[in-house]
């Protein structure tokens, strides 16, 4: 099972504690996004939502029993071309009853002269409340939510089929202080999220708190991984760097024994030469504490890089005479 059906299944648990306005905007939401209005001439309209999960199908069905009383016809249709899930459509044939429950979602609005029209916006009035603005995302997430493997990748979205509903969805989600986009896809407008903490925090708002915690567990996880592998690859750097200092060094230190000799050296030059060839594999601050006085880092870099001017005005010398 995919990480966004355990969070679907997880807030499809939420249940009676919800109060009727809230129940109405999840419903509003739900039917926007994964509803449509069939029109039967004289004999009215049918309302059809759709979904491929069957504890939201369950869940739009109980909302409509606890609001209207009324039971909507469930048809189970199988997918068998790629063994894609089943589709479950919940079916409200009465046009009085559909009628009554898109007029209360504000998803047809009725004009003065009584013209009735559909609205591609979300219904302000049932989103007044806090509590009803979560309500209507988590059934927005119900009706057209994915949300990756966050083992993966951050990314959270729902599918809409209007960019003016996207939008104002968008604008929604962001009231929370989140980061919502907008984007086209083929024939459809995407409301997404990818940021991990914004993440976390709208599995918050539509109340999936047992994911919310499996997704801070492995941010944490992740974190701590990224933050080791950036550790070692730092000291493997250094590393690299400090052997590969060390190895021209003694380079260095052996052209001038070659082809000047140690013994002319000044005693400090010398000292720290004869050191360096006889460990490699030491730091600049181990070198410093075995010499007698012990001298510090900067000091070691000092000697070591006046060798290293020695050797290459050698190497200048000798290619000039030859």
């Amino acid at each position: 099972m995919s990480f966004s059906s355990d969070v679907k299944n997880e807030i499809c648990q939420i249940g009676d504690e919800q109060p009727p306005c809230c129940n109405l905007a999840e419903l509003a939401a739900l039917i926007q996004i994964c509803g449509s209005i069939h029109i039967r001439g004289n004999q009215g309209v049918t309302l059809r939502i759709n979904t491929e999960n069957p504890g939201v199908a369950r869940r739009i069905f109980l909302i409509l029993k606890k609001l209207y009383k009324i039971q909507a016809e469930i048809v189970v249709r199988r997918k068998r071309r790629l063994r894609k899930n089943n589709s479950y459509y919940l079916v409200l044939s009465n046009n009085r009853q559909a009628m009554r429950v898109l007029l209360d979602t504000g998803i047809i609005k009725k004009q003065d002269d009584g013209e009735l029209w559909i609205n591609r916006t979300i219904n302000q009035n049932i989103v007044r409340k806090r509590c009803c603005k979560r309500a209507y995302i988590r059934g927005a997430f119900l009706g057209g939510g994915s949300l990756s493997d966050p083992e993966k990748i951050y990314h959270l979205e729902i599918v809409t089929h209007s960019e003016t509903y996207a939008n104002s969805l968008a604008n929604l989600i962001n009231e929370f202080g989140l980061s919502a986009r907008t984007i086209g896809r083929k024939n459809y407008f995407v409301v997404y999220l990818k940021d991990g903490g914004h993440i976390v925090n709208f599995l918050s708002i539509i109340g999936a708190h047992a994911a919310l915690l499996e997704l801070e567990n492995i941010r944490i996880y992740k974190d701590m991984r990224n933050n080791i592998n950036r550790i070692v690859n730092c000291e493997t750097a250094n590393l690299g760097k400090t052997i590969n200092a060390a190895v021209r060094q003694i380079e260095n230190i052996q052209y001038i024994r070659d082809h000047y000799g140690l013994s002319k050296l000044t005693p400090s030059l010398r000292e720290i030469a004869e050191l360096r060839t006889k460990n490699p594999d030491a730091s600049l601050k181990e070198l410093g504490q075995m010499l007698d006085p012990p001298i510090g880092k900067s000091g070691v870099n000092h000697r070591l890089r006046k060798l290293d001017q020695m050797a290459e005005n050698l190497r200048k010398n000798r290619g000039k005479s030859s």
